[in-house]
């Protein structure tokens, strides 16, 4: 069975094909497991259209990943952090919204800054692409400099490394998981950097825009870019053995070191806690 999982505030979401779970750190150093069942879209019909599913398995990460926050900050913070139904989509619609304006707004209007200077079309749209590489870099370096997105950041390592040692078959034990890569090729930050390429290849053919069609273009075509980049990454799973895979895979790999950072012992524990509720949800039998 094949699971993930994403960093939230002092803890773990980790989730299955019918089920998920966040475990979160508790400010008197206990672990607090919440266990939910859920239906995975890539598991239902419509899960077998390729292309389509990539959004829509997007779409639905995102709304996940926000309700896990809103437990983990509802259960270290307490009830006064606690978010309503409308503060969640609020929180969505701004996020995607700074989205928009930092990866599509921003590199278009750069592109039609200099597509007066540049006969190409081609190589003004590649440039675009570059330029939206470079902001999200900048972006998650800049994040890296923040002590609580740190401590985030270290929580993701813990999933990485918990997740690897229930892939290799090994008994989940903090000995175990802290040996392993805090770099995995399955990592929401790999297909992020997919994504800002394959709308590089994308956009590069949609020819000369006004910023305006430059800006509504994109934001069309962000379903296509999503759905590629789900199948790249579904293809680099399979067969992440072979040498195009780890090629195609090792630029997300490396972009991981500003997205993840060693962790301790007890964050180590809490994605333990997290993975093993998920098994026994799943029903799958583990060791340790």
């Amino acid at each position: 069975m094949q699971i993930g999982g994403q960093a939230v505030i002092e803890g773990v979401m980790m989730r299955g094909p019918n089920s998920f779970s966040v475990a979160v750190r508790t400010p008197s150093n206990g672990v607090r497991v919440h266990r939910f069942n859920t239906k995975s879209i890539a598991n239902s019909k419509i899960g077998r259209i390729p292309i389509l599913r990539g959004f829509l398995v997007l779409i639905d990460s995102l709304i996940l990943g926000i309700k896990a926050l809103n437990i983990s900050a509802e259960e270290y913070g307490g009830e006064d952090v606690k978010l309503s139904n409308m503060d969640i989509f609020l929180a969505m619609v701004m996020g995607v919204g700074l989205g928009i304006l930092l990866f599509i707004v921003f590199p278009a209007f750069i592109a039609r800054m200099i597509q007066n200077s540049i006969s190409s079309a081609f190589l003004v749209n590649i440039i675009e692409g570059l330029v939206r590489i470079g902001v999200f870099i900048i972006y998650l370096y800049s994040f890296s400099f923040i002590k609580d997105i740190r401590r985030v950041f270290e929580y993701h390592g813990a999933e990485h490394k918990v997740i690897f040692t229930y892939e290799k078959g090994e008994p989940l034990t903090v000995d175990n998981a802290i040996k392993n890569s805090r770099l995995h090729p399955r990592c929401g930050t790999s297909f992020l950097l997919i994504v800002m390429v394959v709308s590089i290849l994308v956009f590069s053919i949609l020819g000369k825009q006004t910023l305006l069609l430059r800006i509504v273009s994109r934001i069309a075509l962000i379903p296509l870019v999503a759905g590629i980049s789900y199948e790249m990454i579904r293809l680099t799973s399979k067969y992440r053995d072979s040498r195009l895979a780890k090629i195609v895979t090792s630029p997300g790999l490396a972009l991981q070191y500003l997205t993840t950072r060693e962790p301790s012992s007890d964050q180590i524990e809490v994605a333990i806690e997290a993975v093993k509720s998920i098994l026994a949800l799943e029903g799958v039998p583990y060791v340790g």
